[in-house]
């Protein structure tokens, strides 16, 4: 067979994904966080952004006025009712799910041109359109009295300033506090420290004594017996029976009482004291301090019951960058433009600028939409509790707004949700179905697993403790059809010990 080489003429169509169809992908998973990380960075790099610094509360109270507050809404029957700002804001992305799937090729490179040029460019993005936002009641005042707390590594500095070091002592002294950890551990080596700081061993030795006697009890202990043995001997505690037990925590940890009473020499009544002396400890310390102040989580959505059984489902404004393009700045620098390059550059910072608020006004539209069907489709959660969630997957969500299973799991990626019953992830409201013994609608993963925390959680005595099989049983005569290892798997999720565990627990605990 002979080999040719030819030419060949062939017309195709396909599509590409876009860089603004790209950033659009990429705002839409990012936590508000990352979200306002990002935006600080485009204000740097972009001359033609700038935050909108007009007062928030002033702005929502004339939306307030003029339209009237923005939001969705469910019936107690399950109907979906969103008002006439949420209408609107559905007609805006009625042209389709821009976000598409997953795979590269998700809109033609010309119409997102197109929509690039179509963009608002004179203003911000009113989220009036996608809900009215802003926080519960007093949630401002009480952040407003929250106070940077004393961390660890200040209350030892403190104490260490007035424990009468010499300037040697007190340059040990500052090397060893920079080494506890946040749960107040001494982690260095102290030949390795001493060689470092040019001192003897035994200098060094001396200070994290006197260390060891700050508060809180325990600090600078380099493991978890010289730590309990340090309150201990606070307590006039610490005798060689305690001590025996300390040198065995291995065995504590199995559960070995014969071995332990042959190994620190009492009865069955001592040793059960020793243990309970145990558990008043705080194997950690330096936990009450902590680091450095923990940032609440900030939801993207709340959800507040209304008049007449309803739903609302607002955004939150507070996570929301909001963002114009200052067309004084651009026709000023315009008009001084000269070179090519210097022109480019300007339509090339104008049209990053509006795309950029094009796509926020569009994750905040999808946010919204896709949180508004979790409500609806998880209404009896929130009306009367996790027994009631019902299973739910991406499609289910994806299939009844319209949009791609890709495009919803995005938007409930690092996106948390403000309930009455607390503050949830949106990936929460998404739980596999187990199958009902009765022929009857799905149970939620979740819900089960509230279930067998419950039956165990009422467990008082020894006798009475149920294991995986018979906690089987009993879900089953409740129309739970489950098997033994899903038992065993989403009790060992919720760290709860075996049923052989428990029941010695309890015995001891009698």
């Amino acid at each position: 067979m002979a080999l040719a080489a030819r030419l060949e003429l062939r017309q195709g169509q396909g599509l590409v994904i876009t860089p603004q169809l790209q950033q659009a992908i990429k705002l839409l998973q990012l936590s508000s966080v990352e979200l306002d990380a990002y935006v600080d960075a485009e204000l740097e790099r972009n001359p033609l952004l700038q935050r909108d610094e007009r007062d928030a509360e002033s702005e929502a109270d004339e939306r307030r006025t003029d339209d009237g507050p923005a939001e969705t809404a469910l019936s107690d029957d399950g109907e979906f009712e969103p008002s006439d700002s949420a209408k609107a804001a559905d007609m805006d992305a009625a042209d389709g799910d821009i976000y598409g799937d997953a795979s590269p090729g998700e809109r033609d490179s010309g119409e997102q041109g197109e929509a690039a040029q179509a963009a608002d460019v004179g203003g911000s993005v009113d989220w009036s359109k996608t809900g009215s936002g802003g926080s519960f009641d007093g949630l401002d005042e009480l952040e407003g009295t929250l106070s940077r707390a004393k961390t660890l590594t200040e209350h030892l500095q403190d104490q260490a300033a007035l424990a009468g070091f010499d300037y040697a002592e007190s340059a040990v002294a500052a090397v060893l506090i920079d080494s506890v950890d946040d749960g107040g551990y001494l982690r260095a080596d102290l030949p390795d420290m001493a060689e470092r700081l040019g001192c003897p061993l035994e200098r060094v030795e001396s200070v994290l004594t006197r260390l060891q006697g700050f508060e809180p009890t325990g600090v600078f202990a380099r493991d978890v017996r010289e730590c309990l043995t340090l309150q201990l001997k606070e307590r006039d505690r610490f005798d060689p029976a305690m001590a025996a037990l300390l040198d065995n925590l291995e065995m504590l940890a199995r559960r070995d009482m014969v071995g332990l009473r042959r190994v620190c020499a009492v009865d069955e009544e001592d040793l059960r004291e020793m243990m309970a002396e145990l558990r008043a400890l705080t194997p950690r310390p330096g936990a009450a301090f902590g680091g450095e102040p923990v940032s609440p989580v900030a939801p993207d959505v709340y959800v507040r019951e209304g008049q007449g059984g309803l739903w609302r489902v607002e955004l939150n404004s507070d996570a929301l960058p909001k963002l114009l393009v200052d067309q004084r700045y651009h026709a000023v620098v315009s008009s001084g433009a000269r070179t090519e390059a210097e022109k480019t550059f300007l339509s090339d910072c104008m049209a990053s600028a509006s795309w950029l608020i094009r796509s926020l006004d569009q994750r905040a539209k999808t946010i919204l939409k896709v949180a508004s069907e979790i409500v609806r489709q998880q209404d009896g959660f929130l009306a009367f509790g996790v027994e009631h969630l019902r299973p739910l997957n991406l499609k289910t969500v994806a299939d009844a707004i319209g949009m791609h299973e890709s495009t919803v799991s995005r938007v409930t990626s690092n996106k948390y949700m403000a309930t009455p019953r607390g503050i949830f992830e949106m990936k929460f409201f998404f739980t596999s179905a187990i199958a009902s013994s009765e022929g009857g609608e799905a149970h939620s993963a979740e819900s089960v697993r509230h279930k067998i925390k419950q039956l165990i959680d009422a467990e008082r005595e020894a006798e009475g403790v149920l294991s995986d099989d018979r906690i089987v049983d009993i879900l089953k005569e409740a129309g739970v059809d489950i098997a033994r290892r899903t038992v065993a798997k989403y009790r060992e999720a919720m760290r709860i010990p075996s049923s052989v565990e428990r029941r010695r627990i309890l015995k001891e605990a009698c």
